[in-house]
């Protein structure tokens, strides 16, 4: 970790009272409503402390801000921005950047993604749309085989990639919300990528998982792997110089070095000697959206979601279907939990097949989708003896699949200020093509589209319509980051990765915490569960018992075993303290508490 000592130590000199005030500043902003104003109230429990002894998993626990991620290094980056003065939003900046170095598979800057963020002094909540959008020369006809086929190995080429978004929405929220210099939220990440990281296991596997199509585009096998080669081991130092060449030049340049300068010019000499779509003008042209979230609640506590393209609207569809539901007496995990969390996940599948489509040619049904009675009509549809066929319920898919190496991050600093974060290249290391001289990986988001031809058709039978492939749209996503409020404060920040995974993922996490009470380590870590609509299997993770198979086949569910789900990665605000649950489902992920 001796490439983490990048900063200055200047926050020490406030000594004691700064650190004090600290204290109680975060204190006051993570107390818990309903033990308010008495301190006979505040006795002496492990409750107080945030220990419970029957727990078998237990959070990281910080006074004055705490920071998730997918990378315990971005995580310490991010920590280390809180103590030098930073708020949340600078932590994120600076986590954003990081991640485009130390997990290279999701982190990026040639993504995009979706954030919200809650502004404590304010008392606002934000939602930023920076998701990729088409090129406006893109056809799908580009995108086919003679025999009228997709031609799925053009999502590896540039033809795969959208104009990116994120370094357009990480300047954004720093020239509107942050505090610290640009160049200083980028500093960490230029030191990282200039003079190398130690690989970690989890990274050594990922770079040769994918070595052999990583290594048929020049760029990326230059950039990635050894002039013979071969993959970078765990314990060797890993250096990206490219990399650290445009992060010097958007620390210099912010946005514009990307979408209109420098680096810009070399995407667009990468796009033009390899057929690639992408223009100057694309580029220039790119807009992301700031706007209200979608506003829904859950036993009383509100939550802040990500409007369309992303997929709030779905989990807040499919918690008010939930809700009907005694889950605390029903039990966590149990037969008759997961048979809920199953047959809701399959009226909110089948309605996201039918209403739900890309921006800005297609515009989803918000109120209706996320209105309580509408959820009750679907409830009552539910009989907890038996599994619906999902068949019968006309279900149909238009999103094609996102990868689960999509990466979340989570932060809250000591004034009350959060951030949630998703964003994602789509395919883990996206399109598996590098510009050239940049050290940048391009999404493949052009393979979210529905690539067939034929009109927009709303509300249409033919679940695909909704999200085809259109010039400048923006295809639909699964992403949907959460802030939890318990009165006016965030309570719970998370999301997650893993395509359609994440909607049940994020749902299974709120029940956890909200209707279960378990503390959100314990709430990250118990196994999760997936209705799976294409093929009608309930899928499991490791971890529940064959009595809960043999009782649920019993039920009707066609039960599959698989790997692990999501990467919640999750910070609370409660009693005085900031919790963090780093999912253990990813090898590196690490949340750290600012002391």
């Amino acid at each position: 970790m001796a490439e983490m000592k990048l900063f200055s130590a200047g926050w020490l000199a406030c000594g004691l009272l700064c650190a004090a005030q600290a204290v109680a500043s975060s204190a006051d902003v993570c107390s818990d409503p309903a033990r308010d104003g008495s301190s006979a109230q505040r006795a002496v429990d492990a409750a107080s402390y945030n220990i419970r002894y029957d727990s078998i998993d237990h959070p990281v626990i910080g006074r004055e801000g705490m920071v998730a991620t997918q990378s315990e290094l971005a995580s310490a980056i991010g920590a280390q921005v809180l103590r030098d003065g930073g708020n949340a939003v600078d932590s994120a900046v600076a986590v954003g950047f990081a991640l485009a170095v130390t997990l290279p598979r999701a982190g990026n800057l040639g993504g995009s993604g979706f954030m919200l963020l809650h502004l404590a002094e304010e008392k606002r909540t934000i939602a930023l749309e920076y998701y990729s959008q088409a090129p406006a020369s893109i056809r799908i006809e580009q995108l086919r085989k003679p025999d009228g086929t997709v031609d799925e190995e053009k999502r590896y080429s540039r033809l795969g990639a959208g104009v990116p978004g994120t370094v357009a929405g990480l300047w954004h929220v720093h020239q509107k919300y942050g505090k610290l210099p640009w160049k200083r939220l980028l500093h960490p990440a230029i030191d990282l990528a200039a003079k190398g990281i130690v690989v970690s296991e989890d990274f050594a596997y990922a770079l040769d998982v994918r070595r052999d199509r990583l290594s048929r585009d020049p760029a990326a096998a230059k950039a990635l792997y050894k002039s013979n080669g071969e993959s970078y081991r765990a314990g060797e130092r890993f250096v990206q110089k490219d990399l650290a060449w445009s992060l010097r030049e958007i620390s210099k340049g912010g946005a514009d070095a990307f979408y209109r300068g420098s680096i810009a010019r070399k995407i667009v000499a990468d796009m033009q000697a390899n057929g690639g779509a992408i223009t100057l003008d694309d580029l220039g042209r790119y807009q992301l959206r700031e706007q209200e979230p979608i506003w829904s609640d859950y036993r009383g506590y509100r939550l802040a979601l990500m409007p369309p393209p992303a997929s709030g609207v779905l989990l807040a569809e499919l918690l008010n279907v939930i809700e009907n539901f005694p889950m605390k007496e029903l039990g966590s995990n149990s037969v008759a939990s997961i048979h809920v969390i199953a047959e809701a996940s399959k009226r909110v599948f089948a309605d996201r097949g039918v209403y739900f489509g890309g921006y800005p040619d297609y515009e989803v049904p918000v109120s209706g989708l996320t209105s309580k009675e509408y959820a009750r009509s679907l409830a009552k549809n539910i009989d907890l003896t038996k599994s619906t066929d999902t068949a019968a319920l006309k279900a149909g898919d238009p999103m094609r699949y996102e990868s689960r190496d999509t990466t979340h991050y989570s932060i809250m600093d000591s004034a009350g200020n959060a951030v949630s974060n998703t964003y994602t290249l789509g395919s883990s290391f996206g399109a598996h093509v590098m510009v050239a001289g940049t050290g940048i990986l391009l999404n493949d988001h052009i393979y979210n589209f529905a690539l067939h031809a034929g009109p927009v058709i709303p509300h249409s039978l033919d679940t695909s319509v909704a999200n085809v492939l259109a010039p400048g749209k923006r295809a639909t996503s699964a992403i949907t980051p959460v802030i939890v409020f318990r009165g006016e404060r965030p309570y719970l920040v998370s999301g997650s990765p893993d395509g359609a995974r994440i909607i049940p993922a994020m749902a299974q996490l709120l029940v956890n915490v909200i209707d279960h009470g378990l503390n959100v380590a314990e709430a990250t870590g118990r196994p999760r569960v997936f209705q799976n609509m294409t093929s009608g299997e309930l899928e499991l993770e490791p971890g529940h018992p064959a009595d809960v198979v043999r009782l649920l086949q019993e039920r009707g569910h066609k039960v599959k075993p698989v790997g692990n789900m999501g990467s919640t990665q999750s910070v609370m605000c409660t009693n005085g303290r900031f919790l963090g649950g780093a999912d253990t489902r990813r090898p590196d992920a690490s949340a750290i508490g600012v002391n």
